[in-house]
């Protein structure tokens, strides 16, 4: 099997990514319950998260997606991300779909799950490139994309169309294979610097 198709647990010292599965519905649903509508991702709710999980599904039948489950440090489900948009034919992947209960928001979870995720894009999967959107309007996602040092490729104008029919544009951002090292060692930083405070 492909190690693009493989379900593996990213570790870190705060954060566990896990495969995703079906199991985890009713704690991703209490863990989520207080975020509310997020302009940044969809947030699956009771009445739509078996869709969201069928959708997740067909992605990662046709090799288009990873999912996780995120858990901190004491095994709490803390939020879900994935690599999607897969493409191992031109070592392509996105990270999204990413959201967070929010008493791990402004936290290390965030930096250290891409700091794992980067890592197995690079390092296990030997990327070239990985990308990251956001709708150009949240100003709070693309300083937390910045701040991992990815770089602004461009903002791709009425991209998609949200669950509440509004057009929007997204910031496209990128980390190509040679510019790892160092975003490797500045998210390494990061992360010292919420562990000392």
């Amino acid at each position: 099997m492909s190690a693009w198709r493989e379900a593996v647990t990213l570790s870190g010292r705060h954060v566990t990514l896990r495969p995703l599965s079906r199991d985890d519905r009713d704690a991703i649903l209490a863990a989520l319950a207080d975020v509310g509508p997020n302009f940044a991702t969809i947030v699956p709710d009771a009445a739509t998260i078996d869709g969201w999980y069928d959708a997740i599904e067909q992605q990662v039948a046709a090799g288009r997606a990873l999912p996780f489950v995120v858990l901190d440090a004491a095994g709490a489900v803390s939020g879900v991300t994935r690599f999607l948009r897969m493409n191992e034919a031109h070592s392509r992947v996105e990270i999204g779909g990413t959201v967070y209960a929010p008493r791990v928001q402004r936290t290390g979870v965030n930096t250290e799950a891409k700091r794992l995720l980067l890592t197995h894009a690079f390092d296990a999967l030997g990327c070239q490139c990985v990308q990251l959107r956001t709708n150009v309007l949240n100003r709070i996602s693309r300083v937390a994309i910045e701040r991992l040092g990815a770089r602004l490729d461009g903002v791709l104008r009425g991209h998609m169309v949200t669950p509440e029919g509004e057009v929007r544009d997204s910031a496209v951002y990128s980390i190509m294979a040679h510019e790892w090292p160092q975003v490797r060692r500045n998210l390494d930083q990061l992360l010292l610097r919420g562990e000392a405070r």
